[in-house]
């Protein structure tokens, strides 16, 4: 029988150190003895406005400890959270939270989330009320079977429409024991996660690796903006940092010498694969090798991944503990070592469905427990090289090419801050389109375009050359920071 989650990450910390801080949060800091109370409080409050086991609660709240409290608070009664970003369209709300048939939303009242749902609204503030007399004290948490489920994440939507990924009490323990091991993390550790809570690779770093290693998590509720970010790490010192590429980008751009990242001893990059030259930039600036791998909201964890002080410009890594994985051409056969092939990954805690979507789950969940997660990977002696989503090849000259590919060599141009890859016609013909974020002074001329192609000529074979060259001020992402190539295409 599982342990109840949010039971499994409190209790050992309230019997080993109360009194340690779990979160920090600007002004607002909070001791594990006061998160438990306050996870007891909130699912009392849950139950008494009729939180059942089983429910779908919306939560759309920034990061913070009261974030925090309403997902365990949750956990603790049995329901089952789906935490949302606070930057969500009307109709994304909409449409999520009838999806997942949400019977109450915790938000703030200010929050346009609330007027697109059936949902009941329960203020965050409420569900830490001191009222004494609440229905149902929580101190016991629900005590979950096997097929009860304990979070739901949607999908960041970069290839469509949010799905909703539902998982199990244990799936929320599972990255303790493998991927917080690659990590090395332990209870001295302080984690930031720039990405949120609302998305897996945040929730992960914030919530299941913070407090399963009794560590404290800092929190940022305003935009990872760079200058907050920096005064977050000046501030609190944190000892490893989680972020996507486009954060660290930011980062490096927005870089002053008075920015002290001594005290970080391990940067990771996750969420989409990180460009070697970003990956040399970030070193040689810092003097600290960023560390990536490559995790997903059907995994709930991180499945493959570099080690600290062992990372390489380029590379993903190795298989995370725990997980099998293969790598397969169109035909599902596996492919050789050096050759280019779709990933599939086996193991515990794997999601099982897609909410609501049993064609989508058919074609991703395979028979044996493969999963296929989209994208396409070489392996060479158990190391793993992304090469791109599946959905995102470009078919050029009967060839296959990919995106990233041609994205890795024009971020080496020094007048190149971002670009992405897609496709456009010409002649009738399928051909790479590169949509380019120019260096602040930059020229984003023709000719500049033109010099552009050049260089991509002098470094890449004819078919992976792009055709055109477009500036744009800044590329389309999703709220996690992944680029959403499809709306790039110029068909």
């Amino acid at each position: 029988m599982p342990q109840n989650a949010a039971w499994a990450l409190l209790t050992p910390n309230l019997r080993r150190h109360p009194h340690k801080t779990a979160y920090r949060c600007g002004d607002a800091s909070l001791t594990y003895a006061g998160l438990a109370d306050a996870v007891a409080r909130a699912g009392a409050r849950l139950a008494a406005s009729g939180a059942r086991p089983g429910d779908r609660i919306g939560c759309v709240l920034p990061d913070g400890p009261a974030a925090a409290v309403a997902l365990l608070g949750a956990m603790w009664i049995g329901a089952c959270p789906v935490p949302l970003p606070t930057n969500l369209g009307p109709e994304d709300y909409a449409f999520i939270l009838e999806d997942a048939g949400a019977q109450l939303l915790v938000a703030e009242p200010d929050h346009p989330a609330p007027s697109r749902t059936s949902a009941r609204l329960l203020p965050a503030a409420s569900l830490t009320d001191p009222e004494p007399a609440l229905a149902g004290d929580g101190s016991s948490p629900h005590v979950p079977g096997p097929d009860d489920l304990a979070l739901m994440l949607y999908t960041s939507g970069s290839t469509g429409r949010p799905k909703g990924v539902p998982h199990g009490h244990a799936d929320i323990l599972r990255p303790i024991e493998t991927f917080g091991r690659v990590l090395g993390l332990s209870e001295n550790d302080v984690l930031f996660s720039v990405s949120k809570m609302s998305f897996a690779y945040g929730l992960i770093a914030s919530l299941t690796l913070a407090l399963g290693y009794g560590a404290t998590a800092v929190l940022l509720s305003d935009k990872p903006a760079p200058d907050a970010v920096f005064a977050a790490i000046g501030r609190f010192r944190p000892s490893v940092v989680f972020a996507v590429p486009s954060v660290y980008g930011l980062l490096l751009r927005a870089m002053e010498p008075g920015d002290d990242l001594s005290g970080v001893r391990l940067f990771y990059s996750a969420g989409e694969a990180l460009p070697p030259a970003l990956f040399a930039a970030w070193r040689d600036r810092t003097g600290s090798a960023p560390c990536e791998g490559i995790g997903s909201t059907e995994a709930y964890n991180v499945f493959i991944s570099n080690r600290p002080g062992q990372a390489q410009a380029g590379t993903t890594g190795r298989l995370v503990p725990g997980y099998e994985a293969r790598l397969v051409d169109e035909a599902g056969q596996d492919v050789p070592d050096g050759q280019p092939g779709a990933l599939r990954i086996r193991g515990q805690g794997l999601a099982v469905e897609y909410w609501n979507l049993p064609d989508k789950t058919r074609e991703t969940m395979l028979p044996g427990g493969w999963v296929r997660t989209g994208d396409l990977f070489v392996a060479q002696g158990g190391v793993y090289v992304h090469q791109g989503r599946c959905d995102d090849m470009l078919k050029v000259a009967g060839r296959f090419v990919s995106p990233q590919v041609v994205e890795n060599v024009l971020l080496t141009h020094p007048e190149v801050a971002e670009c992405a890859v897609s496709a456009c016609r010409v002649d009738g013909l399928e051909r790479p389109l590169a949509v380019v974020v120019a260096r602040e002074g930059a020229a984003t001329d023709a000719a500049q375009a033109a010099a552009l192609r050049r260089f991509a000529r002098d470094r890449l074979p004819e078919e992976m050359c792009p055709a055109r060259v477009e500036f744009v001020a800044a590329l389309p992402k999703t709220s996690t920071g992944k680029i959403i190539r499809r709306t790039l295409r110029r068909d």
